[in-house]
Order: structure tokens, then sequence, then C-alpha cells
């Protein structure tokens, strides 16, 4: 069960110790508050499940939403957040054969723009500095996330170091992705600047200022801005009647992509809002963990494709 519907237009190194938990399920382990950097705001964590097996297995890194200054990786590493078949939604993912994380990232209560981009791309270069600790294949890693989360994943799959959100941490490690699902996360951010509640409310505190004050960082921002040589298979789920981040965002995007020649898949949830449950629920996040199956086991993928 998972919904996303907030308030107004609320879109939604060993640092210190960490906590072990006996098996959540057969066959999978569950690692929580391990911590993954420090920033001048705090230390950032992350949740992990995993196979019990014998790796090493693909990862998937979880990114949560609320508006960038709400939430918390708890949303879908804990009993009461995102689930499937009653269970957390990481490990339900390692139930189905990989590590995956919950990440906690720097919201815009604490620090603006680029700091959320740098903190996933942080994540994702700790896994594969670690890659040997936590038995992940370091060439199949890939990224979901939902509402703001899905705007962050779709920013780690489209933008590249030259941008300048890499961060310093690991840096001889790549923060690519090889597979990315974003759950109606917002794409073109100078849409919002037409309601100046949002803009007020939401975006400026994440960009350091209005459309008309900060451009730039508006742009810069926006996942629509960037279109590499290289994009991973990239898929977008997204309700029609979604009151917070229109449908249009990922369909744009999705066309766009693919008349570049890109990977790009838009799945349609007819008359859904910003979230849903239930069967839908189940169905979109199969479908979720069937792209990551195809993208990420089947076939050699390389850091560098």
């Amino acid at each position: 069960m998972f919904r996303f519907l907030l308030p107004a237009l609320a879109i939604g190194v060993c640092l210190s110790g960490s906590t072990v938990s006996q098996e959540a399920s057969v066959g999978v382990a569950v690692e929580k508050d391990i911590p993954y950097a420090k920033t001048p705001q705090k230390e950032l964590k992350l949740d992990m499940a995993k196979p019990t097996g014998k790796g090493p297995f693909p990862a998937i890194v979880c990114v949560h939403g609320g508006a960038w200054r709400l939430g918390s990786r708890k949303d879908l590493s804990g009993g009461d957040g995102i689930s499937l078949g009653g269970k957390p939604l990481i490990e339900e993912l390692a139930a189905g054969g990989y590590v995956a994380v919950s990440i906690s990232y720097r919201l815009s209560t604490e620090a603006a723009f680029p700091a959320p981009i740098e903190d996933c791309k942080t994540a994702v270069r700790f896994l594969r500095a670690n890659a040997d600790k936590y038995g992940i294949d370091k060439d199949r890693i890939g990224a979901m996330g939902f509402s703001a989360g899905g705007h962050l994943v779709s920013l780690l799959a489209l933008t590249e170091a030259k941008d300048g959100f890499d961060g310093k941490d690991n840096p001889k490690e790549s923060s690519q992705v090889q597979a990315v699902v974003n759950f109606f996360g917002p794409q073109d951010l100078p849409y919002y600047a037409k309601d100046e509640s949002a803009e007020r409310s939401v975006f400026v505190p994440l960009l350091g200022g209005t459309l008309k004050e900060k451009p730039e960082v508006w742009k810069a921002a926006s996942p629509v801005s960037y279109m590499p040589k290289v994009v991973p298979p990239m898929l977008f789920v997204h309700g029609t009647v979604d009151r917070l981040v229109p449908y249009e965002q990922s369909k744009n995007a999705v066309s766009r992509l693919k008349a570049a020649g890109h990977d790009a898949t838009l799945s349609t949830v007819e008359k859904a809002d910003h979230g849903w449950g239930g069967a839908t629920a189940k169905k979109t996040l199969k479908e979720t963990i069937e792209f990551f199956d195809a993208k990420l086991k089947k076939g050699k993928r390389r850091v560098s494709e």
C-alpha cells in the first residue's frame, strides 16, 4: 500500500556503528542505520536488505518522496511504509535477488539544491566502494524513487560527472546507474512557478530563490535539461489524474528520450492520483521488479554503458 498525497502542493569510511536485525524473512537479511557519508548538516545513513545467498547481487537504491522537505528512508524500509505483500519495499526487492537500500538525503530544510542529488550520487559510489563487503555487483546498480525521489533518480540517470553534482566521497567510483524507475517525479520544475504558493513554499527553500531570481538553478535542477549520449533504461510510472505532478511531465519526458533513441517506457495508471494502493500498488511494484530483472539481471551491463 502506498499513497503520496500531501497537503497543498507538498510534492511529496566507517562513521559509526549500525544495527543488525535477525532475518526479516526467509532468505533476506536486514541491516539498518548504516552510515554512508558525513555532511556539514548531518550524518547520512541507509537501511539495507539483501539476499542471504552467495552474491554478488545487483543493487537498487530507493529514494523516498516528500516535497524534498519531508519523508524518511524509513518510508521505504519500515513496516508502515511502501510495501508489497505486507513487507517493506526493500525486503521485497531483496527477496527478488537484489541488495536494496533506502537512503537518507539532505532535505530542503537542511540544505538547498544540489545537496539532495549529491547525496544520492554519494550513496551509489558508497555501494560501489563497499561492493565486496555487501555482496554487490558494482556493474549492476539501479535506482527507484517516488515523487521528489522520482525527480532525484531521474537526475541520477541523466546527469554526468561534468554536471558537477558528484560530491567528493569515493571519487574513484562511478555514480552512474544502469536502470531507473521514476514514480511520478517532477521533470520540468519551472512549470511550478505558475503557482506562487507552490513556488514560495516548496521550491524557494529547495532552489534558493524564485524562478525569476534563480532561473539557472531551476533549469539545472530539472531532469529535462539533460540529454547525455548514454542514458540507462528508464521506466516512468504515473497516474493520469495526478493533482501534484501532472501526467504530462512523465509523458513528455518519455517522448523526448525515445526520440533521442533511448530506452524509455511509460506505464500509465488510469484515473490514479499522486499515489495509489491495493491491487494497483501490487501491480505497479511487480512491474517495477520485472523491469529491473530485465535490465539488471539479463546479460552483462558495464558501468561505462
